[in-house]
């Protein structure tokens, strides 16, 4: 295992002044740097910008808080970072896509705190509506645990399947369509490389994230998406740690920083009101599975 990245705390007292007086140990850890606690966190695209901005923040600096942020780019190797206390927080997921991580791995993370909700969409360069899909039509969806429960609830909504009675909206495939009136062809791909084959199918199923990195809005840009009510509760984002660092109170301080007005000033500026800010309890998730 590599060495463990925790909380590093540094506590440096000082002397301040001139001669042989000495400053309060207080005074003189708040002046020096090293008495910030060190917090990694791994994120990626628009998710890890935010919390760059985060980082630089003078409030993130009063809350004794130094935050490094590591881009990945994979979204596994983000949950086994974390999970094996590698780093310490991680940005990226919604709630359900944890769950699928859990069931499938033996080391756990959890929720340190909710983030923001951002619609799913369906985009076509072919279609302009939902009713406009011929029959046959090809729609290539997210092929990971709860990224594809998540899109083929999305083309349920949207009218084009209809899914089986308990559905799992974690680990659901498209096994579990059980009507399918167009004979909608569903083409389960990797995530990451769904903008680029926009235009070689007849839609795609996308998330938010990546939908504003390949320029998609996804409240102008799409054909239909997800509605924001009580049903998509388990698509809320989140911060994820290693199980027990879940109370954590140097992370729930860092988990506070997102809800301050000068982060939700820089999202409405740079993310065209596609991240909706959901400020809950964790206890909001084990509500909505009920």
């Amino acid at each position: 295992m590599k060495k463990l990245l925790g909380l590093v705390l540094g506590l440096s007292v000082g002397l301040a002044g001139c001669g042989k007086q000495e400053a309060p140990a207080t005074d003189a850890a708040q002046k020096d740097s090293s008495a910030l606690h060190t917090v990694t966190m791994a994120s990626t695209g628009s998710d890890a910008d935010i919390w760059r901005f985060i980082a630089d923040l003078p409030e993130t600096k009063a809350a004794g808080i130094q935050l490094e942020v590591k881009n990945f780019t994979d979204y596994v190797s983000m949950n086994t970072a974390v999970a094996n206390k590698e780093i310490d927080l991680n940005a990226f997921q919604s709630y359900a896509y944890m769950v699928a991580f859990n069931a499938n791995n033996k080391d756990q993370i959890a929720p340190v705190a909710t983030t923001y909700l951002e619609p799913m969409g369906i985009y076509s360069s072919k279609v302009k509506k939902l009713d406009e899909f011929k029959t046959g039509a090809t729609i290539a969806i997210p092929n990971d645990g709860a990224n594809e429960s998540r899109a083929l609830l999305l083309l349920q909504s949207a009218g084009l399947v209809k899914l089986k009675d308990g559905f799992d909206n974690v680990q659901g495939t498209p096994a579990d369509i059980v009507e399918n009136a167009k004979q909608i062809q569903i083409k389960p791909i990797q995530m990451a490389t769904a903008v680029r084959v926009k235009d070689e199918v007849d839609a795609i199923v996308l998330g938010n994230t990546l939908a504003m990195e390949g320029g998609l809005n996804v409240l102008k840009d799409s054909i239909y998406y997800e509605p924001i009510d009580q049903s998509t509760k388990m698509n809320v984002n989140i911060l994820a740690t290693a199980a027990d660092r879940q109370n954590d109170p140097i992370l729930q301080k860092v988990a506070a920083l997102y809800h301050t007005e000068a982060v939700k000033q820089y999202i409405d500026q740079h993310f065209g009101g596609t991240k909706v800010a959901v400020n809950k309890p964790v206890s909001y998730f084990t509500e909505a599975a009920k």
